[in-house]
């Protein structure tokens, strides 16, 4: 096998698409300029095989989880793609063929997302695949979208569906018998192939007030806007909008409001809870149309504090937890 740099070189360089703040890869450290009334939004995350996929996952799915996990974030934040910054830690079972998988995958995406690789470092490890991506966006200065903000009154909304991620994992562990292939093909794609909502971003900075990326749960991410902000929310469980296929496994199960529950605190969506002003909603949902997404109202920012799930009138639970990362 050959040695990191000729790794580097012949699998990475050519994602820097000639980005001069890469310099080829060939120093250990990128130039990022400054860009006048801007301000510069930087994120990482983390996947590691066993926890954030399954082992032995084809390294094609995990380049593109990778990069737009992060990318998810940097659309709540409202910011515009700019580079990145990746380290690997590959395990032997990961060989050069996959390694290559993986890296045009990767520069597949990037491109696909208008972003650079602008550097990193890779490694050799018994095990297991561990992978960290620092994503870098711009945003006008003084305009990023924070967790904080939120008002009461606000209505909270989300966009796309919830709970596919959740029902994905296990339609990608074969758990679903009891569901059409087609509905298992739509689940299993939302898992390994997220789309971050980038399209929001203006939309975003003119009219919410506070947003997260679905990552954790809805419940937890919306918790974490209220946490932020010292408000609350109630969320109508009727109103949070679920795609075909979560609709066709809901009505098999015997208990519907736990099932609601679980899709709800699932994770994996990658989609964006946001409060905006009752005035603005009809503008806010114009604007997802036009980017060619759905935005749905499943609630409201209010005083008590916590995040209240309510089906057809009745409080069920006051929720604060989703996907934890243990210690």
């Amino acid at each position: 096998m050959s040695d990191e740099f000729q790794d580097i070189a012949r699998r990475f360089r050519p994602l820097t698409f000639a980005a001069p703040e890469a310099l080829d890869l060939m120093d250990d450290a990128a130039v990022i300029p400054s860009r006048p009334g801007f301000d510069l939004v930087v994120t990482t995350d983390a996947l590691v095989e066993g926890v954030h996929f399954l082992p032995g996952e084809r390294s094609d799915r995990i380049a593109r989880k990778l990069l737009r996990t992060n990318l998810s974030d940097l659309a709540a934040k409202g910011a515009e793609p700019y580079g990145c910054f990746l380290a690997v830690s590959w395990p032997p079972h990961y060989d050069a063929k996959a390694r290559d998988q993986f890296a045009r995958a990767l520069g597949e995406d990037l491109e696909q997302f208008g972003l650079a690789l602008f550097g990193g470092d890779t490694t050799a490890t018994p095990g297991p695949l561990t992978l960290s991506l620092t994503a870098l966006g711009w945003v006008p200065q003084g305009k990023m979208v924070r967790r904080k903000g939120a008002r009461i009154g606000d209505d909270l909304m989300v966009t796309g569906t919830i709970g596919d991620g959740y029902l994905g994992l296990m339609a990608a562990q074969v758990r679903l018998p009891m569901l059409t292939d087609l509905h298992n093909h739509a689940l299993e794609e939302r898992y390994h192939h997220p789309s971050p909502r980038l399209g929001l971003a203006k939309a975003l900075r003119a009219r919410a007030t506070a947003c997260a990326d679905v990552s954790d749960g809805l419940a937890a991410d919306a918790g974490h806007i209220a946490t932020a902000s010292d408000v609350g929310l109630a969320i109508d469980l009727e109103k949070v909008p679920l795609s075909e296929a979560a609709s066709a496994w809901l009505a098999l199960q015997d208990d519907p409001i736990a099932a609601r529950l679980a899709l709800m605190t699932g994770g994996d969506d990658y989609e964006l809870v946001c409060t905006v002003p009752p005035d603005h909603r009809t503008a806010f949902i114009a604007d997802a149309a036009a980017m060619g997404l759905t935005v749905g109202v499943i609630g409201k920012v209010v005083s008590a504090p916590g995040v209240s799930l309510s089906w057809r009138g009745q409080v069920q639970n006051v929720l604060t937890f989703g996907y934890q990362h243990r210690e």
